[in-house]
């Protein structure tokens, strides 16, 4: 498929581009998780492909010889791992009797974090470029029988340029986390109101009492033992919640991680008095932000969830100057402890009329409620 002078071509693999081609399309404000080794690492441990419902189709746009942009895209046969939930929308076209699966996804599977879901060299046409993608994920799903296209978690900017090409905005929200000039601990600990403040200080003081240190770990402590307790963490979290999801990640994941981008990671892991792991959180750094992803426990120690989820994030992003912390999806309960609810999006193309016509209006609603949440909380604050 070509357009003027660009031509798009469908990767089956991320690992058909040279990472050094794919990185260089990302920007200062681009997530670890388009990083090529973070794709490839899904792709290369079958967390993807196979039998995932999760499959390769990744968009890229090229001049001559030269990559000029480039979305992951994955066909997907269900809805699982997108954290934007269209399962009603999945029954509603059942009974409509329109096809909803399969679709196009645009995304980093299993993974709800804000970024560009269109990554463009510097010096291009960021608006053609989409143009370019949109119409391209139109296409490859009209080819494969895929009648909607998802394009999830991209930025405010890029959302705009999706909406003129004709997709629907859809609009959600999580809690982050805003450093704001706090420059140490207490500086943070002084936003909170007095009950918070008492709070945090409270289920702080509770797990120093109970001979639990907690830290974030330098990049050449990811180890071996590490990495298995991780794993183990993780693994044992989602068999206890089920309603969470489905274990998405392998232990192979978490090596082959560790050994390509190792850099980016800050992982935080607790220890008893006698120094073994008895807890752990998957944190990811890239630029000026700090991304939570998993986390697991042995045992119930009160308090720990909050001390190495949320406290420890926040105590590393201050003393590591970084500006934002993104702990995931979820979590009324993070809003006590200084986290804000901030919009996230979603775009949608349906390509069936009445879906559409039914969807439309919905959305729009849904967006006046989302907003309103965010405002109120704003000016409770």
């Amino acid at each position: 498929m070509s357009g003027g002078a660009y031509t798009l071509r469908v990767l089956d693999r991320v690992r058909e581009v040279p990472a050094q081609a794919w990185d260089g399309l990302l920007g200062d404000e681009s997530s670890p998780f388009v990083e090529h080794a973070w794709l490839d690492v899904l792709e290369e441990t079958g967390c993807v492909g196979g039998d995932s419902g999760w499959t390769p189709a990744h968009l890229s746009l090229w001049r001559g010889a030269e990559l000029v942009a480039a979305a992951p895209t994955y066909i997907k046969e269900h809805s699982e791992g997108e954290f934007v939930f269209d399962w009603s929308w999945a029954d509603l076209a059942r009974r409509l009797g329109v096809r909803y699966y399969p679709k196009v996804v645009l995304a980093v599977p299993f993974t709800p974090a804000t970024g560009d879901r269109v990554l463009v060299a510097p010096g291009e046409d960021r608006a053609e470029a989409t143009r370019l993608i949109a119409g391209a994920a139109r296409a490859l799903g009209e080819r494969i029988g895929a009648p909607n296209v998802h394009v999830l978690f991209p930025r405010e900017d890029e959302t705009r340029l999706w909406e003129a090409n004709g997709y629907l905005r859809r609009e959600g929200f999580q809690f982050h986390w805003f450093r704001e000039n706090a420059g140490t601990f207490e500086a943070y600990l002084a936003r909170l109101s007095s009950k918070e403040r008492n709070q945090a200080r409270r289920e702080l003081r509770g797990v120093d009492r109970a001979g639990i240190t907690v830290a974030t770990l330098a990049p050449e402590a990811h180890t071996p033992d590490v990495v298995r307790r991780m794993y183990g963490f993780y693994a044992s979290t989602i068999d206890k919640h089920r309603v969470w999801g489905r274990l998405y990640l392998n232990s192979a994941f978490f090596e082959r991680i560790v050994e390509r981008f190792r850099e980016r990671l800050a992982w935080v892991v607790a220890r008893d008095g006698a120094g073994q792991m008895i807890a752990g959180a998957f944190n990811v750094r890239r630029g000026a932000r700090l991304y939570g992803r998993y986390w697991g426990a042995e045992g119930d120690v009160p308090f720990l969830h909050f001390v190495v989820c949320y406290y420890e994030g926040i105590r590393y992003c201050i003393e590591q100057g970084l500006e934002v912390f993104e702990p995931g999806a979820g979590g009324e309960h993070k809003r006590a402890r200084g986290f804000v609810p901030t919009i996230t999006r979603s775009v949608h193309w349906l390509s069936d009329p009445r879906l559409r016509s039914i969807l439309a209006p919905w959305l729009e609603r849904e967006r006046a409620h989302v907003r309103a949440i965010v405002s109120g909380a704003a000016d409770q604050g």
